[in-house]
């Protein structure tokens, strides 16, 4: 198999098709020690659910080190980021966790953007939070590669997702769970006692902010929790860079121009 390493910009749709052709026969420990051994630059980048936990623990009984990106939306649920410290305690991986910018609290966020910002335009909200700080952290860091936790059980974009794929901006993401269910997700947690997010134990399946995520009820799909009843599925890390920045500064144009007039009105 080719190595991605330098010429990964290069490949061309039948080159990376015969890469996942055989990426898929092979189990994801294989999948994890090739991305390991093929890429410069690679970081897990997770926010502890249950598939990055399972991914956390395979590399680690591998002795494959890997470095961890955590975005820290400053709305996570209390457990996750309880999760978040057992797990670096565990597995000994180095954590970079990446805020907001400008933002160190809750309180920072919302003296920045106002209140409940996820109501009044969800987009601006998912690009602060998520997307921003994401590619914050891969510029910081020079990440070429990630590995993700997406599956393609979890449905909406994600039913046809590849294990390799790369992203607009060259970005490289792995899934090396991409063909797993939930219940082989959750059936590697208990046999291998690995830490998982306490919330689980009270229904849920797939955490985001607390803000919008509730437990899954009997017989729904595993992401149903997360922004019930609309027809959102991403938060935005996971889609188009450049559209989700365009959309962005298009919307937070005629906001920063208002906040701009009341602060001169303020100092008058």
């Amino acid at each position: 198999m080719p190595s991605l390493s330098a010429p990964v910009l290069q490949l061309d749709e039948s080159q990376l098709h015969h890469i996942n052709s055989k990426l898929s026969a092979m189990e994801p420990h294989q999948i994890l020690t090739w991305a390991s051994t093929t890429f410069a630059g690679l970081y897990q980048e997770t926010a502890f659910g249950p598939s990055g936990n399972v991914i956390s623990d395979i590399l680690s009984s591998q002795g494959i080190s890997v470095p961890v990106i955590f975005i820290d939306t400053l709305h996570h649920f209390d457990e996750t980021l309880d999760l978040a410290r057992r797990s670096q305690e565990r597995y000994g991986f180095d954590l970079h966790t990446f805020k907001p910018e400008g933002c160190h609290t809750r309180e920072d966020f919302i003296a920045r953007h106002g209140d409940n910002l996820w109501k009044r335009d969800d987009l601006v909200y998912d690009y602060s939070v998520k997307v921003e700080p994401a590619r914050r952290a891969y510029e910081t860091l020079g990440a070429r590669a990630v590995i993700t936790g997406r599956r393609r059980s979890q449905k909406g974009d994600r039913a046809t997702m590849p294990i390799v794929e790369i992203e607009s901006t060259g970005l490289v993401k792995i899934n090396p769970l991409a063909m797993w269910s939930f219940q082989q997700v959750w059936s590697y947690l208990r046999a291998n006692e690995v830490p998982y997010n306490a919330l689980l134990d009270q229904g849920y399946k797939s955490v985001g902010d607390y803000h919008s995520t509730r437990p899954v009820k009997e017989g729904e799909d595993e992401r149903a929790g997360r922004w019930a009843g609309e027809e959102k599925t991403e938060c935005g890390l996971h889609k188009d860079y450049f559209a989700m920045r365009a959309q962005f500064l298009a919307r937070n144009k005629p906001q920063q121009e208002q906040n701009t007039a009341q602060l001169a009105v303020q100092a008058a």
